[in-house]
């Protein structure tokens, strides 16, 4: 049974990732976490109650070899849930974990869009963080064994409200019964809820057979934005108003955010992606690791609309 620890274990993924890890404690011989002294301040009640749970807890700077090496000492699965902005910096939490002779299966932060999905992948901007972090383990790895645990876009994020201007990046408002689909709405996307991220992550743990330095491809459900304003449109016994973001005009709008440097071109370039198709595969990887049962549209769309959740923001995916 593996002893896990995870960085950015309070983060918008991360916190799935405990929870689900917690759910299935008797599957792991112990929990922990790293996080920076700021975070443990900031977000002390969260941190808090992690230790009530059994969680071990250690406080460090991420860029401390001495800090990072001594809570590997306790620990051979290292998980990372580090935000965009952390990305590149996962390579010296490798290099310290090929280092380790305890720790031996690192997975790093790739929760999202396949970066290797196609030859034109290579190319795109949001991609070049995690495809540096890839060239490093092939490069420099040779003892530690990596897995990149590929979902597609996170459905709680997409079934969102996005605010203003940014609503013609695709938005579900339930309280005006208006959505923008991107696309014609008839292009289908792979998605993964947040809670299924979590157990995807954990019946991999469960198989460490599958998916050795490689990539897992799974998800919840796929489904176009057409079938998604029906089920809105299903459990809130009300038509709504669609209109809609032809691909052209996104791609538009896609270069424009990058030429004006808009904290969101990322989100916009990823949306182009998902509409493009570049989250579909003939087959997914979930039977290999006995995770079938995962959640459906419509549970993610009864759980949008109690959250009333927001769109993606910058830095999220």
């Amino acid at each position: 049974m593996a002893k896990v620890l995870v960085f950015g274990a309070t983060g918008v993924a991360g916190q799935f990732l405990v929870e689900s890890l917690l759910s299935a404690r008797s599957s792991f011989v112990s929990i922990g976490i790293f996080t920076s002294p700021n975070t443990a301040s900031s977000k002390a009640g969260q941190i808090q109650e992690l230790k009530d749970l059994g969680v071990a807890v250690h406080v460090g700077d991420i860029a401390s070899e001495d800090e990072v090496l001594k809570a590997y000492e306790n620990y051979d699965t290292i998980v990372s849930a580090v935000g965009r902005n952390a990305i590149a910096r996962q390579t010296d939490l490798i290099r310290l974990a090929e280092s380790s002779p305890n720790v031996t299966r690192f997975y790093p932060s790739e929760y999202g869009t396949d970066i290797e999905y196609s030859p034109g992948s290579s190319s795109e901007k949001p991609h070049q963080q995690k495809l540096a972090v890839r060239i490093f383990i092939a490069d420099n790895v040779r003892r530690l064994v990596s897995t990149y645990i590929v979902t597609g876009p996170y459905a709680d994020l997409y079934l969102g409200k996005m605010e203003g201007e940014r609503a013609h990046l695709g938005s579900f408002d339930p309280q005006q019964k208006k959505a923008v689909l991107l696309g014609s709405g008839d292009e289908p996307v792979s998605f993964t809820t947040m809670p299924d991220l979590g157990k995807l992550l954990v019946a991999s743990l469960r198989h460490p057979q599958v998916g050795r330095n490689g990539a897992l491809k799974v998800n919840s459900f796929t489904a176009t934005p057409h079938q998604i304003v029906a089920e809105f449109e299903k459990q809130t016994g009300a038509k709504w108003t669609v209109s809609y973001t032809p691909l052209e005009e996104l791609k538009r709008l896609e270069q424009q955010a990058w030429q004006e440097k808009d904290p969101m071109a990322t989100i916009y370039t990823l949306r182009r992606i998902w509409t493009e198709g570049g989250t579909l595969y003939e087959k997914r990887d979930n039977g290999l690791i006995d995770a079938e049962d995962m959640e459906t549209l419509e549970v993610a769309v009864s759980r949008a609309l109690q959250a009333e959740t927001q769109g993606f923001r910058s830095g999220e995916m």
